[in-house]
């Protein structure tokens, strides 16, 4: 049989081959993360005819090359692009884009998957999920609002009606200046609130009153009163005495103040307690932190997304839904934050589109259409051959 009639079949199905990869490419045009693939081609065996011949320069004869008869073509390989998608805008305070390099990792049925596609929901159980295939976020859940990216990757869940516990008050500061011109007599009181171990906050009031050697100070926070003083300062307004002093188990810094002539600037500064609260709303960083806003007031660390980098990303392989799992080619993953190690950022309320050209993929198609037409002369051809060969005998 003749060798072209092969060579032709094995034309037709590699350039099948192209227009699938090609038509895969147009249908996930619109996809969310989707990444496009590209074809190569490669040469088969060739058969050889002649060897090739060694140059006989005393007798007087040439060097001779080998002659080869090529046997077809053949699919080398089919490639993932992973050049950048363009960015849509959602609005939507779950959608995560990545910027640069880097992809989410997700859990699904005991197994980590990876994908660039960041359209997340939650579910009623508060965990942050994939729509459509439910796998699982994977992240660094938060300890008290601190986040060890160290630690094992876990589901992400923001649960409604997270408590935020609340802390008793140890520390507060007090700042400003003291009018060291002002008339004797004159009295200034500032509160803070302060909290026990439950949350129950009470009011801790400083009274500034000015003698004729100066001036002296009162503390309650209503269940005790305490008389301090002098408060005194040195020529060029620093304060001297006292820098520090408890009411009811809260130690009061007044060490910043001054006392300098013509301002009345004291003011309750900071504490460090809080009352207890729950979770109401929570927003993403563009370093994949999770941050909620509670009933206190206050805002708390809830968890970060994590971000997997890899050696040879084009070594992945394709799971559907847009996700990849890893090979033996991709390399481990090496996950991360984001913005570190390499990984990308993270934009909040976007996604990331399809990388395919449509222009290069309608080009593919006429090339691949034209490959297959082509190769289907080259079959037709050396069938009309065999026929003229059958005809010899009638």
């Amino acid at each position: 049989m003749l060798r072209s009639l092969f060579s032709g079949i094995s034309g037709l199905r590699s350039h099948q081959t192209m227009l699938d990869v090609t038509g895969n490419n147009i249908a996930n045009v619109n996809t969310t993360g989707f990444k496009s693939s590209q074809i190569q081609f490669q040469d088969t065996l060739s058969q050889l005819v002649s060897n090739a011949g060694g140059a006989q320069p005393g007798a007087g004869v040439g060097g001779t090359n080998p002659a080869q008869v090529g046997l077809g073509v053949r699919v080398a390989g089919i490639t993932t692009s992973f050049s950048q998608g363009a960015s849509q805008l959602t609005g939507r305070s779950t959608d995560m884009m990545i910027q640069g390099d880097g992809f989410f990792a997700v859990r699904k049925g005991g197994q980590t998957y990876y994908t660039r596609a960041g359209s997340f929901d939650f579910d009623s159980t508060g965990q942050m999920v994939l729509p459509g295939e439910g796998a699982l976020v994977q992240g660094w859940a938060a300890t008290n609002g601190v986040i060890d990216t160290n630690g094992p990757l876990t589901d992400l869940k923001v649960p409604a009606g997270t408590l935020m516990a609340a802390v008793a008050s140890s520390q507060a500061t007090y700042t400003g200046n003291l009018d060291s011109a002002a008339a004797t007599g004159t009295t200034i009181t500032r509160a803070i609130g302060v909290f026990d171990s439950t949350g129950n906050e009470r009011q801790l009031n400083l009274t500034f009153t000015k003698a004729a050697g100066g001036w002296s100070m009162s503390a309650t926070d209503g269940t005790s009163t305490n008389a301090y003083g002098p408060v005194t300062f040195d020529a060029s307004g620093a304060l001297t005495s006292p820098g520090t002093f408890a009411v009811g188990g809260v130690t009061v810094d007044i060490s910043k103040l001054t006392g300098f002539a013509g301002l009345d600037t004291v003011a309750a500064s900071t504490q460090n307690g809080q009352a207890a609260g729950t979770l109401q709303s929570f927003s993403l960083g563009s370093d994949g932190t999770i941050t909620g806003a509670f009933s206190n007031g206050l805002k708390q660390v809830i968890g970060r997304i994590a971000l997997a980098s890899f050696t040879n990303p084009a070594g992945l392989e394709k799971a559907g839904g847009s996700l990849f799992t890893t090979t033996v080619n991709s390399g481990n993953p090496q996950l991360g934050a984001a913005g570190t190690g390499g990984r990308g950022t993270l934009a909040g309320g976007a996604l990331e589109m399809s990388n395919v050209d449509l222009s290069s993929e309608f080009t593919n198609l006429i090339v691949a259409q034209r490959g297959f037409q082509a190769n289907s002369r080259v079959i037709t051809t050396s069938d009309e051959v065999l026929q003229e060969l059958v005809n010899l005998k009638r």
